[in-house]
């Protein structure tokens, strides 16, 4: 065989390894997200429920609230008319999801999501409210919602797992109500919250959890003040990641909660809740696709 002929030769074969390879990394990416992205606002927020608890005052403390004379108040409930609260307006052609914050509640969905990739992009308005004037603002996103609204401390959400957005705080852990859940993360000490990070064991928070109910994320990656945040939420089988402005900053496995013969079950899918809480806050780009895997780089993590 002459020098061109083995040229030729070893150019078809190196090409056919190429072609071959980008099939495969492109099949692995389409392992890891099957679906395309499926927009969750339009103007009528045709996807969500509202629900309105309270406006809770300083010195709550997990009871009922009661009015003047001790009588019980009413939540205001589900879908209620003649409340503002979850409002759609246009900003920069961008249609985007205005939270007044004067009640606690939540905006919720329609429909129950199971194995998905959840992002948005939020950023804080100017308005805090009664009990949050001299706090920090606060928000969330509550996944694996299920059952009854108004069943944890406020008294204003569905049992879930909390991705919490809040000044310093966006990507920390709360449980509400008896869900549970492992988190690689430091464990407390002298009085410190127990915080995040991949290098570590997992430990179990919520109920029942070693670790208590709340783990901090592993470290501010929020942007200034009055900017668009990114939150991905990555949510398969029973592991979940919380993922702020692209880095991962809480990886969480074994969602269970336990039900009521005192049994703890998986808690891997759900309604998802956006949270009112005495902070205004802005959401856009809110869009969901689901996933068959986490791929090879977010199952690393695990």
């Amino acid at each position: 065989m002459n020098t061109n002929k083995l040229v030729l030769c070893f150019s078809l074969i190196l090409t056919t390894l190429v072609q071959y390879s980008c099939t495969m990394n492109k099949n692995d990416e389409k392992s890891a997200t099957t679906s395309q992205w499926q927009n969750l606002i339009d103007d009528e927020l045709t996807s969500w429920d509202t629900y309105l608890s309270f406006k809770h005052q300083v010195d709550y403390d997990g009871t009922p609230p009661t009015d003047s004379t001790g009588t019980a108040i009413e939540p205001i409930g589900l879908n209620k008319p003649g409340y503002h609260i979850f409002t759609t307006i246009k900003e920069n052609d961008e249609l985007l999801i205005k939270v007044t914050g004067e009640y606690y509640g939540s905006l919720a969905t329609k429909k129950e999501y199971e194995n998905y990739h959840f992002q948005l992009q939020y950023k804080w308005g100017d308005k805090k409210w009664v009990p949050r004037i001299d706090k920090m603002k606060d928000s969330g996103i509550l996944y694996h919602s299920i059952g009854e609204f108004g069943v944890e401390y406020w008294r204003s959400w569905m049992m879930s797992q909390e991705f919490q957005i809040m000044e310093a705080h966006t990507g920390d852990f709360w449980s509400q109500a008896t869900s549970a859940i492992d988190i690689r993360a430091y464990a407390s000490e002298s009085g410190l919250n127990p915080m995040a990070h991949e290098s570590q064991d997992f430990l179990s928070f919520g109920e029942e959890g070693e670790a208590g109910k709340y783990c901090l994320r592993s470290n501010n990656n929020e942007k200034p003040e009055g900017e668009w945040n990114t939150l991905d939420l990555y949510c398969f089988q029973d592991k979940s990641l919380h993922v702020v402005n692209g880095e991962v900053v809480m990886i969480l496995k074994n969602s269970r909660y336990l039900n009521e013969n005192n049994e703890f079950v998986p808690l891997t899918k759900g309604k998802i809740q956006l949270q009112t809480e005495a902070a205004e806050i802005y959401f856009k780009n809110v869009k969901i696709r689901a996933i068959d895997s986490l791929g090879e780089k977010m199952s690393s993590y695990f």
